[in-house]
């Protein structure tokens, strides 16, 4: 059976129209990138989460099918695992032209949480003189996905016209225009122009984008490098603009992250904040369970947009 937005959209209506008798309207949560594996974190917890009516993205019929039997991404083995209701789950490309699925989802949601990003595979081909492997971006390069696709979302956000949180997930690095993840899936032509790669800085074009033009609340969270490690047993960390005291650790579980965007959008004082996100290793230091005092711990400091270069 094919699931449409338009059924997607009426059956959260129905529901959420039923339970309101008895209790508050639940939240309606649009999760991008909902088989991947951060937004599956997101998109699982949710669904366990009371309160909440989440709606996952994902890209093709194939990847709804993963994701509903447990296999794609963290898949089904997550201790948070939960039954995935079929009606929960949209395809929705948001590198396609036609933006009316997107807007139609926007419409009935109160919050976004972006979890879409280019994402690198290897191409088969070594280059001749690292003799390293060429990476490229198979399912978009990052000025489609992570800044024509995200500003789409970002823009049916703001059609909504109302008070909708839209939380990013980014990625630290962003200060450095020399990192090298811009350097990934980048080509050059006959002429020796080059084109493609970039990923911080279109990521980055986007944050700039969603602050300044949306007029949304937001929350960007910058994590370190992502760990398939169990969320939960480390103290982390937050900073701004790649500097993060208190630990010379620069990664952070993928759950972690997950932790962290959803207490965003539980907790107030997140909102139109900017900032990254790493752990200390386990066992050093005390597992966090405070994160309204994690984000005191940033003094009210936030991301400086005019680091770096934006695409």
């Amino acid at each position: 059976m094919k699931i449409t937005t338009s059924s997607i959209i009426f059956l959260l209506t129905a529901c959420s129209s039923a339970s309101a008798l008895a209790t508050d309207t639940p939240r309606r949560v649009l999760v991008t990138g909902a088989a991947g594996q951060t937004g599956q974190h997101i998109f699982r917890k949710l669904l366990a989460k009371p309160g909440y009516a989440p709606i996952g993205t994902v890209r093709s019929e194939e990847s709804r099918q993963a994701l509903l039997a447990g296999t794609a991404g963290i898949g089904a083995t997550d201790k948070d695992a939960t039954p995935i209701p079929a009606e929960s789950v949209v395809i929705c490309d948001i590198t396609n032209a036609d933006t009316s699925a997107i807007d139609e989802l926007m419409n009935d949601c109160d919050a976004l949480m972006i979890c879409t990003s280019a994402k690198p595979a290897p191409t088969g081909e070594v280059n001749e003189e690292t003799k390293r492997p060429i990476f490229g971006f198979p399912n978009g390069q990052p000025e489609l996905v992570d800044w024509i696709g995200q500003k789409k979302l970002i823009d049916a956000a703001t059609k909504a016209k109302k008070d909708v949180h839209v939380v990013l997930c980014g990625s630290m690095g962003g200060t450095n225009p020399d990192n090298s993840l811009n350097n990934l899936g980048k080509i050059t032509k006959s002429d020796g122009s080059v084109t493609g790669g970039d990923i911080l800085k279109w990521k980055r074009k986007s944050e700039v984008y969603l602050i300044n033009e949306s007029g949304c609340p937001y929350t960007i969270v910058h994590p370190g490098g992502l760990l398939n490690e169990p969320g939960n047993e480390r103290e982390l960390c937050l900073g701004v603009d790649d500097k993060i005291s208190g630990t010379s650790n620069n990664s952070v579980p993928r759950e972690d992250v997950a932790n962290v965007m959803i207490s965003a959008l539980e907790d107030e004082s997140y909102r139109g904040r900017s900032f990254d996100l790493v752990s200390k290793p386990v066992g050093d230091g005390v597992r966090t369970k405070d994160y309204g005092k994690l984000l005191k711990s940033l003094d009210g400091k936030n991301s400086d947009y005019s680091l770096g270069e934006i695409a």
